[in-house]
C-alpha cells in the first residue's frame, strides 16, 4: 500500500461501535448477522437509536491518542508448505481461458447435511434467502483393492445394492431400524433431558451408550465392511476406531447414533437431493456472503478495502481501546473479533511499564488444536461415470497399513458452477501430526484416484484421454497445503476459529454461538422476528434438481 492511498479514503463515520469484527469469512460473518439481529430487535423493541449510533456522536476529542499504546498487528498466513503443480501442457489452455470461472474452496471439502444446524441456522436467520444448493449424487467408500463402494443410505439403497450380501442387507437393515427409533424417540422427548428413558425407549443400555462405537457394532454383528462404512461414510470418523492406544478422539456408542441419525434425517429432507448432503451453487463462499447481506439488512456496517493495522490499548490500565485503520483513523468499540490469522507485532512500544506485557502476551498466544492436511486437485473426468457431485472416504489403513486417519475427498462438477464444463475439481482433507505425514496421506490418496504427472515433469502424463474412457482422471492443476486449528481468547479481544477438518460446519457454528453468548449472554442467538423486508413470502432452502 503507498503512502498516497490513505488520503483516498473516506472518513468513517461513526466511530463508536458496540462491537468491530475484522474479516469476513463464515464464522465473522455468522457472528455479525447474529449481533446485528440483536441490535434491530433492541432498535424495533425501544424505538430508539442503536446504542452505538448514540455514542458516536461523542466527540473524538474525548479519546485522547496520547493514553494510547498503538499495538501493529502482523496477519499471517494460516496456510504453510503448500505445493502447486500446474499439469496442463501447452495445448491445454483451459484453466488459463476460464480462470475466473473456477471457485476454489481453500477451506474444502465442505458439504451440509440436509438436517444439520447450518440448514437450520440459514432458515431461523432468513440467510437462505440469498443462496441456492445442489444435492450431491452419491457417497462412496473406498476400499484397499481399490474399489468405490457405494454407501447405502436409505432401504431402497440397500435392496438395490449389489456389492452387499442378503446377510450383510439384513442386518443393516435392521441397524438402521434401531437407527430411526432413536430418532423418533428422540423427537418425540426433544424437551426431556434425561438420556436414561431415551436410551430405555430404544433398548440401547447407558453403560451401550458410553461406550466405543465400534464395540457396539461390534455387539451388533455387522460385517466389517459394514462397519467401515458406518463409521467412516456415514459417522465420519477421522482416526482408527479398532486402535485404541493411537486414536485420540475414539467415538463412543452416544455420539455415533447421533451421527448417524443426522444423517438419516438428512436422507430425504428435500425432494431435489438425492442423498444426506447439499452444495451451495457458487461454491462455499456464497454461505458467508450470505450472511453478510443479512447482516447489512438488520443494520451492520462494512467497510471493504479498509485494512486495521494496529490495536489501541490504554496505557495505564492494558485494556483495549480500539484499532487503527489503513487511512490513520481511530475506531472504537467495547469489544473486537479478529479473524486467527491476527498476530501483535512483536516490536512493542518503548516503555513497557505503561501498560500490561502479560495481557499483550496473551494476545499473541494461539491455542493449537491440531493440523489438517488440505489438497485440491482439478481434472478433465469424473472420479465415477456419470456421476458429477459425490463424496468419497478413505477409512484408515485402506491406503497403506500406517495409515491412521481416514481422508475425505469430494468431487465437484461444472453444474454446481464452481468450474467450467469439462472440468471437475476434487477436494482432499485428513487430520495429520505433522506436514509430512499429511502430505504422504493426501498424495497416496490423490495416486489411487488419479492420474499425477511427476511434479519435475508436467507434462509425463498425456491431456488426450478419449482413447480410454476408463482411465484415471488426468490432473490439470493440484495444490497441497497445511492448515493449523487455532482457538484464542483475550479479554475483550476475541479470535473466531479456525476452519477444521470436519466435513460439515457445525463444530465451527458451536464454537460460533458459544462466542455469541459470551459477547452477548442475556440475548438469543438469532431471535425469532419478522422485519417487513421478511414478510413478502419464502423462508426455506432452494434447492435445484
Amino acid at each position: 500500500m503507498s503512502e498516497a492511498e490513505p488520503s483516498s479514503y473516506p472518513p468513517i463515520d461513526p466511530v463508536n461501535f458496540d462491537l468491530i469484527i475484522v474479516g469476513t469469512g463464515l464464522s465473522e460473518s455468522v457472528l455479525a448477522a447474529a449481533v446485528s439481529a440483536v441490535e434491530f430487535t433492541s432498535y424495533l423493541n425501544s424505538n430508539s437509536a442503536y446504542p452505538s449510533t448514540t455514542t458516536a456522536t461523542t466527540s473524538n476529542d474525548q479519546h485522547d491518542d496520547s493514553n494510547h499504546a498503538v499495538i501493529d498487528f502482523v496477519q499471517q498466513s494460516m496456510l504453510s508448505d503448500v505445493e502447486i503443480v500446474s499439469c496442463a501442457s501447452e495445448k491445454e489452455n483451459i484453466l488459463r481461458e476460464n480462470s475466473r470461472k473456477f471457485n476454489l474452496d481453500l477451506g474444502g471439502p465442505r458439504a451440509l447435511f440436509c438436517a444439520d444446524k447450518s440448514v437450520d441456522l440459514l432458515l431461523k436467520s432468513g440467510a437462505s434467502q440469498y443462496i441456492e444448493f445442489k444435492g450431491i449424487d452419491a457417497s462412496f467408500l473406498y476400499e484397499a483393492d481399490g474399489k468405490l463402494v457405494n454407501v447405502p443410505d436409505s432401504r431402497a439403497a440397500i435392496f438395490k445394492d449389489k456389492s452387499l450380501t442378503l446377510i450383510e442387507k439384513n442386518r443393516l437393515m435392521r441397524f438402521l431400524k434401531l437407527i430411526q427409533q432413536r430418532l423418533a424417540a428422540s423427537s418425540d422427548n426433544h424437551n426431556d433431558s434425561n438420556a436414561d428413558e431415551r436410551a430405555e425407549i430404544c433398548n440401547i443400555s447407558e453403560e451401550d451408550l458410553e461406550s466405543p462405537f465400534v464395540s457396539f457394532l461390534e455387539k451388533m454383528r455387522l460385517p466389517p465392511k459394514i462397519k467401515s462404512i458406518i463409521m467412516y461414510a456415514i459417522a465420519m470418523a477421522d482416526c482408527d476406531q479398532e486402535t485404541n492406544e493411537v486414536c485420540e478422539d475414539l467415538l463412543k456408542t452416544r455420539d455415533g447414533l447421533d451421527r448417524l441419525a443426522l444423517y438419516s434425517s438428512s436422507v430425504g429432507r428435500f425432494p431435489n437431493a438425492p442423498g444426506a448432503l447439499i452444495y451451495p451453487i457458487y461454491g462455499g463462499g456464497e454461505l458467508p456472503q450470505a450472511f453478510c447481506r443479512r447482516a447489512a439488512v438488520k443494520g451492520c456496517i462494512y467497510v471493504l478495502r479498509m485494512p486495521v493495522i494496529s490495536l489501541l490499548m490504554d496505557k495505564v490500565t492494558g485494556l483495549y481501546k480500539g484499532v487503527k485503520v489503513a487511512s490513520g483513523q481511530n475506531l472504537y468499540s467495547h469489544q473486537l473479533i479478529l479473524d486467527p490469522s491476527f498476530k501483535i507485532s512483536s516490536q512493542l512500544p518503548s516503555s513497557p511499564t505503561d501498560y500490561s506485557i502479560e495481557r499483550l502476551q496473551m494476545l499473541s498466544q494461539r491455542e493449537v488444536k491440531r493440523m489438517v492436511a488440505r489438497g485440491i486437485c482439478i481434472t478433465r473426468s469424473s472420479i465415477k461415470p456419470d456421476v458429477s457431485n459425490c463424496l468419497l472416504v478413505y477409512p484408515p489403513r485402506s491406503l497403506y497399513p500406517e495409515q491412521l486417519t481416514s481422508i475425505r475427498a469430494l468431487q465437484l462438477g461444472p453444474n454446481l458452477a464452481v468450474c467450467p464444463s469439462s472440468t471437475f475439481i476434487l477436494y482432499f482433507c485428513t487430520l495429520c501430526n505433522d506436514a509430512d505425514e499429511g502430505k504422504k496421506l493426501l498424495q497416496a490418496a490423490m495416486n489411487a484416484l488419479l492420474a499425477l504427472p511427476i511434479s519435475e515433469n508436467p507434462d509425463s502424463i498425456p491431456i488426450d484421454q478419449s482413447e480410454n474412457p476408463d482411465a484415471k482422471p488426468i490432473v490439470l492443476w493440484s495444490a497441497v497445503y497445511i492448515q493449523k486449528v487455532t482457538m484464542g481468547k483475550f479479554d475483550c479481544i476475541s479470535y473466531t476459529p479456525a476452519p477444521d477438518g470436519n466435513l460439515n460446519y457445525n463444530e465451527v457454528l458451536d464454537a460460533t454461538e458459544k462466542l455469541f453468548h459470551q459477547l452477548y449472554p442475556h440475548e438469543e442467538f438469532f431471535p425469532e422476528t419478522q422485519s417487513p423486508e421478511e414478510s413478502m413470502d419464502d423462508n426455506g432452502i432452494s434447492l435445484e434438481s
